[in-house]
């Protein structure tokens, strides 16, 4: 009885023995499935850049302009700015500017006030506030397709009303196809640069890891120009000259491959 006991007691903890150890193979298994079709971390890896240009004169230039109008009453100054608005926009039409170009950009109203007391000799000294004026400020961005009209338009609404001129800028009306063009000169010359550098290293090119681009597409500003000059009271009889020049598309680009 006692050797009947003492037997069945040994085949329980050989057979516990065996369990554990069969599950702690299943569970060293299991975590090994993530790494089957993946690449040891020290793979090898070469890296390669490329450069596209493209160069070509821009076909369409973008400002934007606005008008400033103040009242005691708000839907004086709103009147106020809506004419000079439609007066500078019908301008722009019967220049041949298309509708479609000419775009709200930005509409304000807020009160200007003043400190102080009238006829004090020091205005500011009792820190009395008092309203001034509502203010109105309209902004309007224009693109203009006709780029030798771009001097006589800018002369012209100022002559309008426009009291703030700014933000000329020269751009490609297909820029994105240009961009394109550019970026695909860089990947040509990543790749090539690739295939040698691995012809000299002894080595095969297996797979891209990585890409990376960082291209300059930003459209091309106008030199300097007086905002000031072009509003109420400025002497724009001469319309100014705006020489538009060649601009460039840069890309540049990174590509990373492995390596066998």
């Amino acid at each position: 009885m006692f050797e009947d006991t003492k037997i069945r007691r040994g085949i329980a903890i050989t057979l516990t023995i065996l369990s554990l150890f069969l599950l702690a193979k299943f569970v060293g298994e299991v975590k090994g499935f993530k790494y089957i079709g993946s690449y040891p971390s020290g793979q090898s890896i070469i890296s390669v850049s490329g450069k596209g240009e493209v160069v070509g004169i821009p076909d369409v230039a973008t400002f934007s302009f606005g008008v400033l109008e103040e009242s005691l009453v708000v839907s004086e100054a709103q009147n106020e700015a809506a004419k000079s608005i439609n007066a500078i926009v019908e301008y722009l039409k019967k220049n041949g500017v298309a509708e479609k170009d000419i775009t709200t950009s930005g509409y304000n109203i807020y009160p200007r006030y003043e400190y102080g007391t009238l006829g004090s000799l020091y205005p500011y000294q009792n820190g009395k506030q008092k309203l001034a004026a509502y203010v109105v400020t309209e902004t309007v961005t224009v693109k203009i397709r006709k780029l030798e009209d771009a001097g006589k338009l800018l002369a012209g609404i100022g002559e309008q009303g426009a009291t703030n001129i700014s933000g000329l800028t020269f751009d490609f009306d297909k820029r994105d196809e240009l961009v394109k063009e550019a970026r695909d000169k860089a990947i040509k010359e990543a790749r090539t640069e690739a295939n040698k550098l691995a012809k000299s290293l002894g080595v095969d090119l297996v797979r891209i890891i990585s890409y990376n681009d960082n291209g300059n597409y930003y459209p091309m500003y106008a030199k300097t120009m007086s905002a000031e000059a072009y509003g109420r009271g400025g002497d724009m009889a001469v319309p100014p000259a705006i020489p538009v020049g060649e601009d460039k598309i840069t890309a540049n680009v990174t590509i990373t491959y492995e390596v066998k």
